[in-house]
């Protein structure tokens, strides 16, 4: 490698170590040098570059931390050009792409102090990708090296590792796509060096003691990727940014503590929606109540805004805290109120409708043939998706105005969760040959709509009579936590979620987990109280799932009589080119005239799909006649006659399939010219009674009438 010349007169500065037997390795300063930071990680052949960009000042008006990060894939990167037979470069994120942005935001976003309003960008870029595990841990370690270099108030460093099970039954890391598939279990786990900062999992029914396990095995695990990290920190006389804190006014939120003494607690507790128009109205009286006594208040409205909220949270924490009470009057292990329906909808080949308070989720199924499956097409991965699950959540849902727009971050994020939950329980494609398209209506938010969304898309594969192997329930836990001491919540609505300290989501069957996603707001949680979350989720998990269970109890044995039904038939795959026919026109031709879909793969299988079992048998029987062989001693009814000589006539019995029938062989009685008893263009039955040694058939009408006599 040659020598790079840094403009800036910087040294090129890296340090490494063994870490799961390959080398890890962080280097700066070769290049990216007019970025705030920037970090390349190497292990094995994958190069990921992590860039850091922090803005002078603060943003002004600015009420929340503006951090973005994104993570980008290059083809290049895997030796791949993209498959598209029109865009060849990188344009819009992939869903991929987005789902691991997200992954290495969530851990990273908490570590900032309150107040902090610098616009921050972190991009990590993978330059090359080791195909024999998935890059986006490493990217984390870029990105999470590149912020400790920035100078910002970043209180890392952090590190990932994704963890499964080996094809010895061990917990281990960097596995590739097959192993981690076999094993059953793939989890994400994020942390710094005291405690765990976020969790994210796929699973095949694991218990709650092995995914604790495997927790505890990432944590302890990735702890030399952060020494490693601040190793090279103190290697830096790194320059802190100097910025000024966003926070309320002391002198405000003093004044409207004061104010609100006495009208919070047990005043407020009420059930969702009462208990925020209970709010509403008390927030409307202390503006009104402080604007006639404060000279210049509408200047400072929205600051006395932001008190008033931070004064209702910490309300939610002491009622917690102190009289094991929640918001809306629930105990800390109480569900909100249950309904559910399914198949209201009555186009829809399943439908369902779940609410819990006032969270409510519709879900619609929709099922096609396999050729429907969604193509993808990315960096790591080249293939079909079968099962695709979309969620959408207007404005409306939360009693907002807001421009509808292609789904966002959280849209894709919260879809991945719920599709992941359910995937581990359905069908295998051998046995239920359909593309499955399963989207969530968000009708109202208050809490956890991604396992709203979860309960309700596994009650509308029911209803739609997909032969699931286990229904899947799913809920949210949240967390207070003071002075070590935790108080964990079940099924936890918005006014706790913004209060509290963990957004701890669990979905599963009976049997075990099957998705995982939980995030601190905190700085990191010990695996002992996720083990006690855990626990006390799965007493959420199984009443919620008793009561879906009350409303549709297993998949309906029959789909909609608007589901095209599919069946299949196998062929000889030399005769997959005469069903195509010349360019196409065969398969045309028996598509438009039976109406049915058809999809042939190479094997030789080939699948017919329509609501109507009629367009699909006469497909079927249009394919059978193009592909069957001549059997010896069958009879071929109504087939016609293609020419007449005068030694016997020539009879189509198969599409391109001719045999003579001897003017000896027509009828019982002598036939003195076949021209007697047939013309071209007749339809006539005949048996085959040979195929000689050069594949000529010789066929019989008197042997076909003589034995459909006797029958």
């Amino acid at each position: 490698m040659g020598d790079i010349i840094n403009p800036f007169g910087k040294p090129i500065v890296s340090v490494e170590t063994d870490f799961l037997g390959r080398k890890l390795s962080l280097e700066v300063n070769r290049v990216g040098f007019r970025s705030s930071s920037s970090v390349i990680a190497r292990y094995g052949d994958t190069v990921v570059l992590g860039t850091v960009m922090l803005s002078d000042g603060p943003v002004v008006g600015m009420d929340y931390f503006p951090l973005s990060i994104d993570y980008e894939e290059r083809f290049y990167a895997a030796g791949k050009i993209s498959g598209s037979r029109y865009v060849k470069r990188e344009g819009r994120p992939s869903d991929e792409a987005i789902l691991i942005g997200r992954l290495i935001d969530r851990p990273i976003r908490p570590l900032w102090p309150k107040g902090y309003r610098h616009e921050v960008q972190g991009i990590a870029t993978v330059l090359s990708m080791d195909p024999s595990f998935r890059p986006d841990m490493v990217a984390m370690i870029a990105m999470s090296m590149a912020f400790m270099l920035s100078g910002a108030p970043f209180d890392g460093p952090v590190a990932g590792l994704r963890v499964g099970i080996d094809a010895k039954g061990q917990l281990s890391a960097f596995l590739d796509s097959e192993q981690q598939d076999k094993g059953g279990l793939d989890l994400v786990v994020a942390g710094t060096s005291e405690g765990v900062m976020m969790v994210e999992a796929g699973a095949k029914e694991v218990s709650e003691d092995l995914i604790t396990e495997a927790i505890s095995y990432a944590h302890q695990t990735m702890q030399p990727v952060i020494k490693l990290q601040k190793e090279l920190a103190v290697k830096f006389k790194i320059e802190k940014q100097e910025y000024v804190l966003v926070l309320p006014d002391e002198d405000i939120q003093k004044t409207v503590d004061q104010w609100v003494e006495g009208k919070l607690g047990a005043n407020l507790r009420a059930p969702y929606p009462e208990r925020n128009q209970l709010i509403q109205s008390l927030k409307d009286a202390m503006h009104e109540e402080l604007s006639q006594k404060i000279e210049d208040y509408d200047q400072y409205r929205r600051e006395y805004d932001e008190a008033f909220t931070l004064s209702v949270h910490k309300d939610v924490r002491e009622g917690i805290i102190k009289d094991q009470v929640r918001p809306d009057g629930r105990k800390l292990t109480e569900v909100r109120p249950l309904s559910s329906e399914v198949g209201f909808l009555p186009r829809a080949h399943g439908s369902s409708l779940f609410t819990r308070g006032v969270t409510q989720a519709m879900n619609i199924v929709t099922l096609a043939p396999l050729s429907y499956a969604q193509m993808i097409d990315t960096m790591e991965t080249n293939g079909e998706k079968r099962y695709m699950h979309h969620y959408n959540a207007p404005g409306w849902t939360v009693g907002e105005v807001r421009r509808l727009g292609s789904p966002g971050r959280r849209e894709i994020g919260h879809s991945y969760l719920a599709e992941r939950a359910v995937m581990p329980v359905l069908p295998d494609e051998k046995d239920f040959p359909y593309a499955i398209r399963s989207v969530t209506e968000i009708m109202s938010q208050n809490g956890s709509t991604s396992m709203a969304a979860t309960c309700s898309s596994c009650m509308a594969l029911m209803d739609a009579g997909v032969p699931i192997t286990a229904p899947v329930s799913g809920i949210a836990m949240g967390l207070i936590l003071e002075k070590s001491k935790p108080y964990i919540l079940t099924d936890i609505a918005d006014a706790e979620d913004f209060a509290g300290d963990m957004d701890f989501k669990v979905a599963g069957t009976n049997k075990g987990i099957t998705a995982l996603q939980m995030d601190m707001k905190v700085h990191g949680l010990s695996v002992e109280i996720l083990k006690l979350a855990l626990s006390q989720s799965k007493d959420g998990r199984a009443f919620i799932l008793e009561h879906m269970l009350k409303t549709i109890a297993t998949p309906r044995p029959e789909l909609s009589e608007f589901a095209p039904r599919v069946e299949s038939i196998q062929i000889n795959p030399d005769k997959i080119r005469e069903v195509i026919g010349k360019g196409g026109e065969t398969i045309q031709k028996i598509t438009a005239e039976t109406g049915a879909d058809i999809d042939i793969e190479d094997d030789g299988t080939i699948r017919i799909s329509s609501p109507d079992l009629n367009s699909i048998s006469a497909a079927k029987q249009w394919i059978w006649s193009i592909t069957a062989e001549p059997e010896v001693g069958k009879i071929y009814e109504n087939v016609p006659v293609v020419s007449v000589l005068d030694f016997g006539a020539f009879v189509q019995i198969l599409p391109g399939k001719d045999g003579l029938v001897h003017v000896s062989e027509m009828s019982e009685q002598r036939v003195n010219k076949p021209s007697d008893v047939v013309k071209e263009g007749d339809r006539v039955t005949v048996k085959l009674v040979a195929i000689d040694d050069r594949g000529r058939l010789q066929l019989s009408m008197k042997a076909a009438q003589r034995e459909l006599k006797d029958k």
